[in-house]
């Protein structure tokens, strides 16, 4: 992929990654509650990712219908990897700490932690 993804444009993947392969109409349904886009705006989205090449379009007599290239977990990880060194320095302990100030940590997420760190801690 060459470019990031917009905000708007990952909620156009969101759709994809849900469903796919999918028409511009279908995905323009699937984002009606979500947002109040024109179809000329989701088109406009549509294009950016082809560019990106994050989506594919393949012709299905006069429409076309998109799939996802990018696959969700690799856009995940990349988001999260760009988070962690942008806010924090690329260091997860801050990050944690940030979290857990803001919100108390569960029983199962301390579990699932721990769980991690003796993961990391075997390899």
């Amino acid at each position: 992929m060459k470019l990031p993804i917009s905000e708007a444009e990952a909620q156009v993947m969101e759709v994809l990654w849900q469903r796919a392969p999918q028409a511009t109409d279908e995905i323009a349904a699937a984002l009606a509650g979500q947002q109040d886009w024109q179809l000329a705006t989701i088109k406009t989205l549509l294009n950016r990712l082809l560019n990106k090449g994050a989506i594919a379009a393949d012709k299905d007599g006069r429409r076309y219908l998109y799939r996802p290239l990018l696959a969700r977990e690799d856009w995940v990880g990349s988001q999260s990897i760009g988070l962690l060194d942008r806010l924090f320095g690329g260091q997860l302990a801050p990050l944690v700490a940030q979290f857990s100030s803001q919100r108390k940590l569960s029983a199962a997420d301390r579990a699932a932690l721990q769980k991690l760190l003796a993961e990391s801690c075997d390899e």
